[in-house]
């Protein structure tokens, strides 16, 4: 599995918790000694504009540093859908976040959605038809699913339950009754017992992407890709990404 990376994701670009510093740093620290690191390049405007209004990359682009930064946000998600559209599973270990940016707005420390964008560039390209984008999430990308809520090709589900198991079997029955070109995972690692959800461990990452690499074998000719959201505990982030690259890769 190839992980994409840029060391300007490290860079603390706002005072939100997805920007913090040493946040990346504490991912990269587990995940570069046993995955090939690549480094991508920025989205083009014509990338953006695939999900969003130009006024709202306008607005994005006054915010300086910001802007620069989920640029390389974006271009790291197409990267990484490009290797997975090609056969080679892949991680955007990126930052900002993406999932609560729409077409026209963004909140929730996002500002472009890297998801939507890298699935909306693959489908314009023929590369696929039709995409599943399984947000593993704390809160619900209503970004991507209004973005998507058109487009019935591309179907967006949010796991929601109140014990470890029920999360993991909903994913499983999920699956098993969905059909797709890809599939893609909006990782966010926030659900974790000691982060903000309060409720997974990290084996369940890794049972999270070995039922990924699975449906992805069975219906995808093993296309799939995953990008990083939410996860705000530094102690454990590096640690669950590792765990949910071990089971996708």
């Amino acid at each position: 599995m190839k992980v994409v990376y840029h060391p300007r994701y490290a860079e603390v670009y706002s005072s939100d918790p997805a920007a913090k510093a040493g946040r990346m740093e504490s991912a990269l620290r587990e995940v570069s000694p046993l995955f090939e690191l690549v480094t991508p390049g920025p989205a083009a405007v014509e990338d953006l504009t695939l999900v969003h209004s130009p006024r709202h990359v306008e607005d994005v682009r006054r915010m300086g540093l910001t802007y620069d930064i989920a640029l390389l946000a974006a271009g790291g998600a197409i990267m990484a859908s490009e290797f997975a559209a090609e056969g080679q599973p892949a991680f955007g270990l990126i930052r900002p976040p993406g999932h609560h940016a729409s077409a026209d707005h963004c909140w929730g420390f996002c500002f472009f959605n890297n998801m939507a964008i890298s699935i909306a560039r693959l489908r314009k390209q023929g590369k696929i038809r039709r995409a599943v984008v399984l947000d593993i999430d704390l809160h619900f990308g209503d970004g991507t699913a209004s973005i998507f809520a058109s487009t019935p090709e591309v179907t967006y589900f949010h796991p929601e339950a109140s014990q470890r198991q029920e999360f993991i079997d909903s994913i499983s029955t999920f699956l098993a009754r969905t059909e797709a070109d890809i599939i893609a995972v909006s990782a966010g690692f926030d659900r974790h017992e000691d982060d903000w959800g309060r409720l997974l461990q990290t084996e369940d990452y890794q049972t999270i992407g070995r039922l990924v690499k699975e449906y992805s074998l069975r219906a995808c000719q093993g296309k799939r890709y995953g990008v990083l959201e939410g996860g705000y505990n530094h102690d454990v982030l590096g640690l669950n990404i590792m765990a949910l690259l071990t089971g996708m890769g």
